[in-house]
């Protein structure tokens, strides 16, 4: 059932968005800010050596991933998408003030990723559910949602990552326990705005309408595959890239050194900022029938991603020794996260839409499964960091990124009128 169209708020979109992005604005400002510190905390702190820190980092960024599976089927089935987003952030909360204790290290990391199963896919499935099929807004409500996202991580490692940086890393995990408890507050305050759950279907009970068709999980199944390969290269920025800033990155800006946490803000500031930008030109092509389709989009997020990264490798093989300026890090983050934008919030937006209704939440739980088998080999590749030269490294991540680039172009032309 969706809300009233006249019922506008934030660029002209339903108030049910504008409580949306600020629930999930708040969690990710939880979920980056505990992310930012998770690396230096457990070589500092934990004195765990970089390559096993490595793959516990990709292993707990996978699982983040996994567990909206089994939360999309419950909410699907059982829970229904608002009290599954309220239980999960419970549970997250819990989580994140557990990681002040050394002693509950790995208990709190369970515990996170237990509630977020339940919240990450029932969050964004609401979102569909505030507009009429026919309304022009839907195409770009998750890209708005994404400003979200980002805005979220653009604070938390401001925030989380100075207090850790300075006061001590349990100060910051704590933080983020303060933001996802803001951010199921905001939920619960706005709850009026937002959709009804759907009804919910027996188990064993057949989808109204048949479900998904044989074409539309090839197109699943592809992107899903493309998104994993992607991802590979995309999660280095919270593990390698970050062990690099920290390592070989000239931070002074005149007599002052930049904390290397705040790097990890350059991403979802540029995400936030450049949005705005990139939905009015493609809402303008559209218009003019000019517009792409979401696979090219995509394709073309993942080509502008691993030309960042072959970038990247050119400038530290020239550097040699030396190190790095930041700035020439910051024009890194604006080609990757300019890529980022042609393929995340879009890829989310085609699983949402072409979703039937009683499988929404299950269907973009699916798109996170990419993100959890993606993160997954990202934190193992990551393990080869030290036995490669960082160029080597960055130019193999581009190689990476290509990969996702062909896979995607394959798919344009075989599915032109399922997802356009």
């Amino acid at each position: 059932m969706s809300i009233a169209a006249s019922e506008k708020s934030f660029l002209g979109q339903p108030r049910g968005l504008t409580v949306l992005f600020l629930t999930e604005m708040w969690e990710k400002f939880s979920f980056f800010g505990m992310r930012t510190l998770l690396v230096y905390y457990m070589t500092t702190t934990l004195l765990i050596e970089q390559g096993r820190a490595s793959i516990i980092y990709g292993l707990y960024t996978a699982v983040i991933y996994l567990t909206p599976i089994f939360g999309g089927v419950l909410a699907d089935r059982w829970l229904g998408r608002r009290r599954s987003v309220v239980f999960g952030a419970s549970i997250m909360i819990l989580g994140h003030f557990m990681m002040a204790s050394e002693a509950l290290f790995y208990p709190a990391l369970a515990v996170i990723a237990i509630g977020n199963g339940l919240f990450l896919p029932n969050l964004p499935g609401q979102v569909a559910g505030l507009y009429k099929p026919d309304d022009p807004r839907r195409g770009s409500a998750y890209n708005i949602y994404y400003m979200g996202v980002n805005l979220g991580a653009f604070m938390a490692p401001l925030v989380c990552g100075a207090v850790g940086e300075i006061y001590g890393w349990h100060w910051g995990f704590a933080l983020a326990g303060v933001g996802m408890a803001a951010g199921l507050a905001i939920y619960l305050l706005g709850g009026r705005y937002l959709p009804a759950d759907p009804p919910r279907a027996a188990r064993g009970e057949k989808v109204k309408g048949g479900g998904l068709d044989r074409a539309s999980l090839w197109l699943f199944g592809g992107v899903i595959l493309a998104v994993v390969v992607f991802r590979v290269a995309y999660e280095q920025v919270g593990n390698t890239l970050a062990l690099w800033i920290g390592s070989d990155v000239d931070r002074s800006l005149g007599d002052w050194s930049i904390p290397m946490t705040w790097f990890q803000s350059l991403n979802p500031l540029l995400v936030f900022l450049l949005t705005p930008i990139l939905v009015t030109a493609w809402d303008r092509s559209a218009r003019k029938g000019r517009g792409m389709s979401s696979l090219a989009r995509m394709a073309t997020g993942a080509a502008l991603v691993a030309g960042a990264f072959f970038g990247l490798a050119l400038v530290v093989a020239v550097s040699g020794q030396g190190a790095v300026h930041w700035l020439w890090l910051a024009a890194f983050f604006l080609l990757l996260t300019s890529g980022e934008l042609f393929i995340l919030p879009v890829g989310l937006g085609l699983f949402g839409r072409l979703a039937p209704a009683q499988m929404t939440a299950t269907m973009i739980a699916a798109w996170f499964l990419a993100a959890f088998a993606g993160n997954l080999l990202a934190g193992l590749v990551g393990s080869t960091w030290s036995a490669m030269s960082p160029s080597g490294y960055f130019a193999l991540m581009g190689v990476v990124a290509s990969v996702a680039v062909m896979l995607l172009c394959g798919l344009i032309r075989p599915f032109r009128k399922l997802e356009a």
